[in-house]
Formats: C-alpha cells, sequence, structure tokens
C-alpha cells in the first residue's frame, strides 16, 4: 500500500501535520502541534519545540531545517546530552519543550526575527522500517502558542 500525507489545522493555537501511513490494513498518524522556536540570547542558535505523537509508533531518525546545517536533538536532565533519535510510542504524547528534549539549531545562517517561520524535515520511520519526510512549519516565539493563549492580555 502507499502513503499518504494529511494536513491539519489543531485548533486557534496549534497547527498540525498528519502522516497516514499505511501498512496492511492499520494506518498509522503521525501528529505534530504547537511548532514553535526561540531564539537564543547570541542570536546565533534557536531551540524547536513541538508535540508529537504517532497512534502505532514509530521513530524520528533525522531532522533538517533550511537554516542551518546542524539540527541535533538535545536531552533534558544536566547531562545535556544529545540523541539522534526520538521514539514516539505509540498513542503517547512526547514534548519537546524548554528544560526537557528539544532541537538544538546552531550555526543559523541569517537572523531570525519574531513572527518568522523556520521550516524542519522530520525523516520519521514506521515499526515496518518505511520511512518518509515530513515538513513542518515553527512560527519564531517568546513563548509557546498555549502558553501566550493562557496569559493573553486584557484591555
Amino acid at each position: 500500500m502507499g502513503t499518504r500525507l494529511r494536513i491539519r489545522l489543531m485548533g486557534v493555537i496549534a497547527c498540525g501535520v498528519a502522516l497516514a501511513l499505511a501498512a496492511s490494513d492499520v494506518a498509522a498518524i503521525f501528529i505534530v502541534t504547537e511548532p514553535w522556536v526561540r531564539v537564543g540570547p547570541n542570536g546565533r542558535t534557536a531551540e524547536g519545540y513541538m508535540e508529537l505523537t504517532s497512534t502505532e509508533g514509530a521513530t524520528i531518525v533525522g531532522v533538517k531545517s533550511e537554516i542551518t546545517p546542524e539540527v541535533a536533538l538535545r536531552q533534558g536532565g544536566s547531562t545535556h546530552a544529545m540523541s539522534p533519535r526520538i521514539e514516539l510510542p505509540p498513542g503517547a504524547l512526547v514534548k519537546l519543550a524548554p528544560g526537557v528534549q528539544r532541537l538544538v539549531l546552531t550555526k543559523l545562517n541569517r537572523t531570525l526575527a519574531l513572527g518568522d517561520r523556520v521550516g524542519f524535515v522530520f525523516t520519521v520511520e514506521s515499526s515496518n522500517g518505511e520511512r518518509q519526510d515530513i515538513a513542518v512549519s515553527a512560527e519564531v516565539r517568546r513563548h509557546s502558542p498555549y502558553d501566550d493563549h493562557l496569559h493573553a492580555h486584557k484591555h
């Protein structure tokens, strides 16, 4: 069976990408919500955050971006270890967030300003070994879309 890609908007504060991988009688869905990027204090680095879910389980085996030759996954905790993969257990929400695992972008090839869009391409491997590249667009922000929604300015 072939692979098909579906794109969905996941409400006002989140945008999502859903990937359907057809494997025998089961279709797996890969969902990305609330993608955003925060620029580092030096302006030459940034971190990417989002929420990831796979209905049947999958692994992100690579991430690329047009704004840098280097995108790495940094684990949370005191070690700040890097990892080449993001495991997505079936049905589990995996958060890439400040202070925990997150995407690290170094050697940016342009300056990023609030409101800019940063494109990522995730290489996702299904449980049967099939791989597909999924494009995700993230907005440069100070806080997550959810945080901004919770703390909206009152006039």
